[in-house]
């Protein structure tokens, strides 16, 4: 099993849309409405949002590659980037999806560590994400991975509004720094 992970740039956008589209409609399609889903879709993955997403200093997305196929991504964000205000001392992951057909490879925690490594890199001592609340099998991997619930967010998929939960871990206290 060969595993890579490539940093994305602006001439993967078209790729980036593609797997967006695939992944998120793989992972939430069951649980909401057509139009709430085609809504967010084109609202979230149109190239234009994702192209600026890619100029954005603060934000950085990445591959991962299963034996010389795409198989997911990850989407994390500092600073301004960030979807809540959680401080200078903080990334986020935005986004961390596998296709359907890589799932069950250890993807999902390949991309939670270079997360957790690009947070070092960074100078960051805390990691965070949202999660739907409805997804149990994703919180559970997150809280095995040492994250702890501290707060939620509304979320909307369309005109529907949905919780996320906000979890967190701390990767070093300051006092290590």
């Amino acid at each position: 099993m060969n595993i890579k992970i490539k940093k994305c740039t602006l001439e993967d956008s078209c790729k980036l849309q593609e797997v967006s589209y695939e992944t998120f409609n793989e992972t939430f399609k069951d649980q909401n409405s057509p139009e709430n889903m085609n809504a967010y879709l084109e609202r979230a993955f149109n190239l234009k949002q994702l192209e600026k997403e890619l100029l954005n200093t603060s934000s950085h997305f990445y591959f991962v590659y299963l034996n010389n196929e795409i198989a997911g991504y990850l989407k994390v964000n500092t600073d301004d980037a960030q979807s809540e205000k959680m401080g200078d001392e903080s990334l986020e992951i935005e986004r961390i999806y596998i296709k359907n057909q890589f799932q069950k490879h250890g993807l999902g925690k390949y991309l939670l560590n270079k997360a957790m490594e690009i947070t070092l890199e960074s100078n960051k001592v805390k990691i965070w994400l949202g999660v739907w609340d409805q997804n149990e099998n994703a919180i559970a991997f997150y809280k095995k991975m040492g994250f702890v619930q501290t707060g939620a967010h509304s979320f909307y998929m369309g005109d529907e509004e949905q919780i996320d939960l906000i979890m967190a871990k701390t990767l070093i206290t300051i006092l290590e720094r």
